[in-house]
């Protein structure tokens, strides 16, 4: 999961036909409160996408009754619907805004529970989600949504278990790929990498693969874990094969271009980065790795340093810590100040525990000569089992004395 990570590295696969595990949401800035339900919140283009003419349906309905729950919630869903298709963080503030009347109730209705909690844990409040996620499982223990997104959750804290368990609860209530990547993606950080990898191939097997709707999302989910598991464990090739699987189905998708991105980084293909990303710079994590390529293939030439810290300052300044590890590997990687990354990386480590966020402390502790600091994850990634040859790398040079 990425900010994904983070997050995020996370929306209702089984409502949104998106991946959740594997997508957080862009952070939220202060959502814009109109001053009534009339009130134009974004002129969209008229000749746009099938999502945008459905917000604007959803949007006359919501004028019409703008007290009326279900229907804030279907225009919430629509909001982050596009947010995630275009990586555009206000989308999820109007969402805030739709969701306004409801927004600080101590029980609001439960579609509206749903969708706040998805908005809390994309802002990395993840205490508040659970919150939220506890609440409604307790009173709707047949919402498969819930329990896919509290199990997302839970894998983003490093909480396994009970990730598995959620996902247990989901079983009997969606269909086999859903349940087979959500079991995946928990026990594959659990020492089960290879077992786990292995299911998730044979249920992406079983699965119809007409790109319908929720199926398509799932395929999309499932085909991206399966290559992020693979490169966990060091197959490049199999990694690749399942990644472009994922980018026939959605070639614009920014989670999934990330994931292909740090695949082809790590095996020094920093021209097939550049290609891959040039038309994507807009989404901040995707400039990131551009530039990092961009200064591999030419260390002189100009480049979006600057235009990143400018980005990184801007979210600070909103009190955002969504972009904790993105801003990690920017101090490490391009401004190459390791005591700095470390900082943000042992800051980003207390709100989220993915492999990539191990992955960025261990880089930059090992890089600042400060095993000290990595001592804390490194006993964590003992206890939990977490395979990953990048990462086992990193702590064998940081557990073995520096050089």
């Amino acid at each position: 999961m990425r900010p994904a990570a983070c997050t995020m590295r996370v929306a209702i696969a089984l409502a949104f036909s998106a991946m959740a595990s594997a997508l957080p949401l862009p952070g939220l800035g202060a959502p814009f409160v109109p001053r009534s339900g009339a009130e134009v919140l974004e002129r969209l283009p008229q000749r746009g996408t099938a999502a945008e003419a459905a917000l604007r349906r959803q949007r006359m309905r919501l004028a019409t009754a703008p007290g009326d729950p279900a229907i804030a919630a279907e225009a919430a869903l629509r909001y982050i619907e596009l947010g995630r298709a275009t990586s555009d963080p206000r989308y999820f503030g109007y969402a805030q805004a739709v969701l306004a009347p409801w927004w600080e109730a101590a029980e609001p209705p439960l579609p509206v529970l749903l969708l706040r909690a998805t908005l809390l844990q994309s802002s990395h409040r993840f205490a508040e989600a659970m919150r939220d996620l506890g609440a409604l499982t307790r009173a709707d223990p047949g919402n498969a949504q819930a329990w896919l997104t509290l199990a997302t959750v839970q894998v983003v804290q490093g909480e396994y278990d009970a990730a598995v368990r959620s996902c247990g609860r989901l079983s009997s209530l969606a269909n086999q790929l859903a349940s087979v990547t959500c079991l995946a993606n928990a026990r594959a950080s659990s020492g089960q990498l290879a077992a786990s990898e292995r299911l998730l191939a044979l249920a992406l097997e079983r699965s119809p693969t007409a790109p319908d709707g929720a199926n398509a999302g799932l395929r999309l989910w499932a085909l991206t874990l399966s290559g992020e598991l693979a490169a966990r464990r060091g197959d490049a090739p199999r990694a690749e094969a399942r990644l472009r699987q994922a980018l026939d189905l959605a070639p614009g998708d920014s989670y999934l271009l990330g994931a292909y991105a740090d695949l082809l980084l790590d095996q020094g293909r920093h021209a097939d980065v550049q290609a891959l990303l040039r038309d994507h710079l807009r989404i901040d994590g995707l400039l990131l790795r551009h530039t990092i390529a961009s200064r591999a293939v030419a260390p002189a030439a100009a480049s979006a340093t600057a235009e990143l810290q400018a980005r990184f300052e801007a979210s600070a300044r909103r009190g955002e810590a969504t972009h904790q590890r993105e801003q990690a590997r920017f101090e490490l990687h391009l401004r190459h100040n390791p005591p700095a990354a470390l900082e943000l990386a042992l800051a980003n480590w207390q709100v989220q525990k993915e492999p990539a966020d191990l992955r960025i402390l261990l880089e930059a502790a090992l890089a600042a000569r400060d095993s000290k600091a990595a001592r804390p994850a490194l006993a964590w990634l003992r206890r939990q089992g977490l395979e990953d040859d990048k990462v086992a790398s990193l702590a064998r040079q940081l557990e073995g004395g520096l050089p």
